[in-house]
């Protein structure tokens, strides 16, 4: 094997590419700030402490983000750490732009799912979740906020296994809660790590070696606690899941980590599990079956489009996970879906809004390319003529629609271009219903907020005023069916039948209701939530 192939395996070996999941407010963007202080990447914590600071998180650099305070576009941020190159997915946490954050689940080979001690497992977890389950990737947990009151620990572990049907080992264990949280009881290490409550914020915990049953650990944590910790390891050690990487490799188990983000406890030694148990990137599927990431061959798909990062520039930057071969700057590539060749000469990372032109990168980067309109998302890209073809990203069921109008109908150029650009984004998705022509669009979104990102970026970025008129439907179903015909398809009153930007055929339903007779209604019909592009 030459050296440049042995540098290349290296390369490969050390990455870890991980999108991290949560509902609003659990602390995901406080996490994701402090595993970027651990990696050297940015030298000051606690941006986000408050939505009224002036000084906002490394991963927010849109406008209507530092005024709202919330993740509206998924970052990606890369950094070194203990010889390994991290890339982290920072997924939107708001409910109402989860769709963004299921499309970047697609690019990451594991996920780190947040979780509200006092909340427990809330709706936007469980969407998130069932997306990681349908692509069978590791999910590991941190159950954050510990020092502050929350549900028993059991009880949160019994709510992964009852609401999201994974079943979990605790990696270690919380010793008290809230004002009575001392630290957690590492069962790997069996070392207690205590929590210093006069030093929040320090990175570094104090740690006591040794067995549980030790008269010193009396001492430290007082006799009731003691006895508490005792009790609880001993009940996990009978009646818990062993733990068995490769069911936690298959997406089956969840290693599970208690500490406190926002005071940095119990991330460090949560990061360096993290980084033992996880796999470098791994093989993906296409038209040709399996695609080892340590093959020769360049190969990457784009599962992200942000138009205007840059206002000044107005610039288009579509993001490339690569998964195969070696990246080289200014490479020629061949660009599958149009069958064409495409030089990429201007790629680049990002820690938020700082750019850094990227002269190589390795299977399971994120690379950000300079698209002049070329690309969709689910496109592929592969450095021969082999004509790899990863499989495509699912479009996800809206549950909002609205008609939306200019009002300046001279405007209507901008008004299109807005919205096409927004959709290939995947920020939007748009319909239409048949033979009624362009004049009538509509316009569906995961969540209702997502309406107001749309009117801000249409008046900002394009110049664009407009006016929505909303409609009832919160459900969609994409027809899969043999020879449909709208005219012999039997329909309830409150659904509507529309045409996605492929012209595949749509349902949009007001309940569930009109689903389950529109379904009795029409035998030989399949009602999909999920569809992926042509």
């Amino acid at each position: 094997m030459t050296e440049e192939n042995l540098s290349f395996l290296e390369e490969v070996r050390r990455r870890r590419t991980f999108a991290i999941i949560s509902h609003p407010d659990a602390g995901k963007t406080t996490l994701t700030e402090k595993l970027l202080l651990y990696g050297g990447a940015i030298r000051l914590a606690g941006s986000v402490k408050s939505r009224r600071a002036q000084n906002h998180a490394v991963s927010d650099w849109m406008e209507i983000e530092k005024q709202r305070g919330i993740s509206v576009t998924s970052s990606v941020l890369q950094f070194d750490y203990n010889g390994c190159c991290i890339n982290i997915l920072d997924t939107p946490g708001h409910q109402d732009f989860s769709e963004d954050t299921y499309r970047t689940l697609m690019a990451a080979d594991s996920a780190v799912m947040v979780i509200d001690s006092a909340k427990g497992i809330e709706s936007q977890t469980k969407k998130l979740f069932q997306v990681c389950k349908m692509r069978g990737i590791p999910i590991f947990t941190f159950i954050n906020k510990m020092d502050r009151s929350g549900k028993d620990p059991f009880e949160l572990i019994e709510e992964l296994e009852q609401v999201l049907g994974i079943r979990s080992f605790p990696m270690n264990w919380p010793i008290g809660s809230g004002r009575d949280f001392k630290g957690v009881y590492d069962r790997q290490k069996m070392q207690i790590e205590l929590f210093g409550e006069g030093n929040h914020g320090q990175s570094k915990t104090n740690t006591v070696k040794g067995k549980i049953d030790d008269d010193k650990f009396k001492d430290l944590l007082g006799e009731n606690l003691h006895r508490q910790l005792t009790d609880d390891i001993e009940l996990l050690d009978v009646a818990g899941d062993n733990f068995v990487l490769e069911e936690v490799l298959d997406g089956n188990l969840t290693p599970v980590f208690f500490g406190s983000a926002l005071t940095n406890f119990g991330v460090e030694p949560f990061l360096e599990d993290f980084l033992n148990l996880t796999t470098p990137p791994t093989p993906r599927e296409s038209n040709f079956g399996e695609i080892n990431p340590e093959t020769d061959n360049f190969t990457g798909f784009i599962f992200k489009i942000q138009a205007n990062m840059n206002p000044t520039h107005r610039d288009r930057i579509a993001f490339l996970r690569i998964c195969s071969g070696i990246f080289k700057k200014g490479m020629t590539v061949n660009h599958v879906q149009e069958n064409k060749k495409v030089r990429l000469s201007q790629p680049q990372q990002f820690l938020a809004q700082d750019r850094v032109v990227v002269e190589t990168a390795y299977p399971g980067d994120i690379i950000g390319i300079h698209d002049p309109g070329i690309f969709r998302i689910g496109d592929s890209l592969c450095e021969d003529n082999s004509k790899t073809k990863y499989q495509g990203i699912p479009l996800f069921a809206p549950e909002h629609f609205s008609k939306v109008y200019t009002k300046n109908a001279l405007k209507r150029k901008q008004f299109i271009k807005g919205i096409n650009q927004l959709s290939e984004e995947g920020t939007i998705q748009v319909y239409k219903r048949p033979n009624i022509g362009v004049e009538e669009l509509i316009v569906g979104v995961v969540g209702a907020l997502q309406f107001e990102v749309l009117e801000y970026r249409l008046k900002n970025e394009y110049g664009v005023d407009i006016l929505m008129e909303q409609m009832p439907f919160r459900h969609i179903r994409w027809i899969e069916m043999d020879n449909f015909d709208p005219s012999n398809f039997n329909i309830t009153m409150d659904t509507m039948i529309v045409e996605d930007q492929d012209s595949k055929p749509v349902l949009l339903f007001a309940n569930e209701w009109s689903i389950e007779r529109v379904k009795e209604r029409n035998k030989n019909v399949e009602l999909n939530e999920i569809s992926f592009r042509k």
